[in-house]
C-alpha cells in the first residue's frame, strides 16, 4: 500500500521532494515520514515550501511541548473522560473514523472549573492521536490508504449557557490548535439540528476555520436522519442519528459508545471562579445609577455580559429605550430583564440574553438603594451577530 495519496503533478511532485529535503532535520520528530503525512502540510499551505515548512516546524515544537508522543499513555481527569460530550464511534463510508460532538448537555462551565485548562485541551488533543491511530488501522485492514474523518456536531438545545465567554474562548483555543496541528484530516464537518441562535454561535468560531475547512461543512436541515447516511452507512451510525446501530440492551442512542455529556456536580470543581479580565470599569456613586448604551442593529443578536462590584453587591438590570438621543430613568424605558441585586463582590455574574428587536438596550447597574456606599463596577459587553453568509448556507439545504 502506497504512503502516497492521490496523483500529483509534475510540479507537485518536485515541491514535495524539496519539502522533504529542507524538513530532513525534523523527520524524526514527526509520528509519521511517508508521503501522505507530508503532503497534509503542502495541501494545507496551497504547495507553497515556506509556509508549509513554518507550518510544520511550528507543529514540531508543539508535539515537543505537549509530549504528543506520550499522549495517548496520558489519562485525561475523570470529569473530563465523564462529561466532554465527545466521542469516537463507527466509521463513514470511505473507511474514517467519526468523532461527535453532542452539545445539549455539554456542562463547558461546568469543566472549566472542575478541571486545569491545559488537561481539557489536552484531552482534545489525545482524541485527535487516536484518531490517527484509528487511520491508519483502517488503511491496514481495507488495503487503500485512510486518512480522513468525519465530525459530526448535534446542535439540538443550543441555549445562551453555551455562549458563555470563557467556554467560547476555549472553544476558539481548541479550534486554532486543531488546525495548525491536524491539518488535511477533515473530510466532512457535518452540522445536525442547528437552531437559529447557531447563526450567533458560528459567527463567534468562523474566524478560526480555515477556508479550506469551511468548504468541508455540511449543514443538515429537518431530513438530517434520511441525509446522514450518504455519509456513513446505518449499521455505522447510531439509530439515534438515523441508523440501525443500537446498544446491546437495544438502546437507540449508543451511551456505551457516546458520551452526551451533563450537568458536572460540584464535588468536582477545583475553584469556584474563573479569572476574568474586564473592559472597562467606573464608579456607581451612593444612591446612583451607571447606565451602558449598546445599539442593536437587528432581531437575533445576542447581548452579552460579566460583571463584577467592589464595595458591597449591585443592582443590575437591561431596558429597551423608547426615546433615542437622551438619557431616560428606568421607568421610563422597557424592561427586558427585571433588574435585581447581585452579590458580584462575591462571585462575578456573566449572562445573556436574544435580542427580540432593534434599539437601544441599556445595561443598568444600580445603587439607588445604597445611601451610604458607593460601588466599583468591572465589566465586559458585547454584542453578538449572527452570520449572514451561515444564513444564507442553511437556505440551501
Amino acid at each position: 500500500m502506497s504512503g502516497r495519496v492521490g496523483e500529483l503533478s509534475p510540479s507537485q511532485e518536485e515541491s514535495l521532494a524539496q519539502f522533504r529535503a529542507n524538513i530532513q532535520d525534523v523527520l524524526s520528530a514527526l509520528p509519521s515520514s511517508e508521503d501522505a503525512f507530508l503532503l497534509r502540510w503542502l495541501r494545507a499551505r496551497n504547495f507553497n515550501l515556506q509556509k508549509s515548512e513554518d507550518m510544520l516546524r511550528k507543529h514540531v515544537e508543539f508535539r515537543k511541548q505537549q509530549d504528543l508522543a506520550h499522549i495517548l499513555e496520558w489519562q485525561p481527569p475523570e470529569v473530563v473522560k465523564l462529561y466532554s460530550a465527545s466521542s469516537v464511534c463507527g466509521h463513514d463510508r470511505e473507511g474514517g473514523p467519526v468523532w461527535y460532538h453532542v452539545v445539549k448537555h455539554l456542562d463547558l462551565k461546568g469543566l472549566l472549573l472542575s478541571a486545569p485548562r491545559q488537561d481539557l485541551l489536552r484531552g482534545y488533543l489525545r482524541v485527535c492521536e487516536l484518531l490517527l491511530c484509528e487511520c491508519e488501522r483502517q488503511s491496514q485492514k481495507l488495503g487503500k490508504k485512510v486518512e480522513k474523518i468525519t465530525v459530526i456536531f448535534d446542535f439540538d438545545g443550543l441555549s445562551l449557557r453555551h455562549l458563555w465567554k470563557p467556554g467560547v474562548d476555549f472553544a476558539q483555543e481548541c479550534l486554532s490548535v486543531m488546525e495548525a496541528n491536524y491539518p488535511e484530516l477533515l473530510r466532512h464537518l457535518i452540522v445536525v439540528r442547528a437552531p437559529s441562535l447557531f447563526a450567533v454561535a458560528f459567527n463567534l468560531i468562523k474566524s478560526y476555520l480555515s477556508p479550506e475547512t469551511y468548504k468541508k461543512l455540511v449543514i443538515l436541515r429537518e431530513n438530517w436522519k434520511q441525509e446522514l447516511p450518504k455519509f456513513i452507512s446505518a449499521d455505522q451510525l447510531p439509530a439515534e442519528f438515523g441508523g440501525t446501530m443500537t446498544d446491546p440492551d437495544g438502546d437507540p442512542k449508543c451511551p456505551s459508545k457516546i458520551s452526551y455529556g451533563g450537568e458536572v456536580p460540584r464535588r468536582y470543581y477545583l475553584r469556584q471562579q474563573l479569572r476574568t479580565r474586564y473592559e472597562s470599569s467606573a464608579s456607581v456613586g451612593r444612591g446612583s445609577s451607571q447606565q451602558v448604551e449598546h445599539e442593536i442593529l437587528l432581531p437575533g443578536c445576542v447581548l452579552r455580559w460579566q460583571f463584577a462590584s467592589d464595595g458591597g453587591d449591585i443592582g443590575f438590570g437591561v431596558f429597551l429605550k423608547t426615546k433615542m438621543g437622551e438619557r431616560q430613568r428606568a421607568g421610563e424605558m422597557t424592561e427586558v430583564l427585571p433588574s435585581q441585586r447581585y452579590d458580584a463582590h462575591l462571585v462575578p455574574e456573566d449572562g445573556s440574553l436574544t435580542c427580540p428587536k432593534a434599539g437601544v438596550y441599556v445595561l443598568r447597574f444600580d445603587n439607588t438603594y445604597s445611601l451610604v456606599h458607593s460601588k466599583h463596577i468591572s465589566y465586559t459587553v458585547e454584542v453578538l451577530l449572527p452570520d449572514q453568509t451561515f444564513m444564507e448556507k442553511v437556505e440551501k439545504f
